[in-house]
């Protein structure tokens, strides 16, 4: 059901994605990351009746929604939306040699949802792995706590989306040890071609799923998001 959550997207999958999946939506600043997660995961919730959970690390959810409606998305009953402000106010007032830990709180949130909502809860957002980095920025063994993350994620059968900033001009290069833990790389991007920049969306990597490789146009206008055709270079 996700290639038809955004108008056009069914130009890109030609098989829709399955869960269990983790997958990297990933892009430079300005690219739409948030607002084609936060897009698709809705008209999903709203279309199948599962329940949704985003997390953002970035914004307070006021600021968020407020992002959102101003793209003609509103929030769906079936979504829920988390700060985790309460967190950073803890995290000021435990000891400062000690540090908290994010992923374990993010961990026992997933499974709350999950006994509370079962099978209805199917998918995740995690905005942004950056953010995420730099309140654990003293964390050791980053990459065997992400690995233990994604794989609690795929345990509990959830769709699983996690934004991660990617510099301009950083489109062919691999993103380090998250491009081989996650299943999947979502790359939005600007195109600087004559003059004139395009928004574009480019499937990087999906497991067992069948997919075009090429760069399609991405819009925004009144109506939400939709992917045109392909860009020719």
């Amino acid at each position: 059901m996700f290639r038809n959550t955004i108008t056009g997207l069914d130009r890109v999958f030609v098989t829709d994605i399955k869960p269990p999946k983790v997958v990297l939506i990933t892009g430079p600043p300005g690219s739409m990351k948030t607002s084609f997660c936060y897009s698709m995961m809705t008209r999903f919730v709203e279309k199948s009746g599962a329940f949704g959970l985003y997390t953002t690390l970035e914004e307070t959810v006021d600021s968020h929604l407020a992002n959102m409606k101003s793209l003609g998305i509103d929030l769906s009953l079936n979504m829920q939306i988390s700060d985790i402000t309460d967190l950073r106010e803890i995290d000021q007032i435990v000891d400062e040699d000690e540090e908290t830990d994010y992923i374990a709180f993010l961990e026992n949130m997933l499974r709350h949802f999950k006994k509370e909502k079962g099978d209805r809860f199917k998918v995740f957002a995690l905005d942004s792995l950056g953010a995420l980095y730099s309140l654990m920025e003293h964390e050791e063994n980053m990459r065997k706590k992400m690995f233990y993350f994604f794989k609690l994620l795929r345990d509990l059968d959830l769709y699983s989306f996690v934004v991660m900033e990617r510099s301009i001009g950083g489109e062919a290069n691999l993103l380090g040890n998250e491009g081989f833990l996650v299943d999947g790389v979502i790359m939005l991007g600007i195109d600087r071609n004559r003059g004139k920049l395009t928004r574009y969306l480019q499937i990087e990597k999906m497991r067992a799923c069948k997919h075009s490789m090429e760069k399609h146009s991405l819009e925004i206008g009144s109506e939400g998001m939709k992917i045109l055709g392909p860009i020719f270079e």
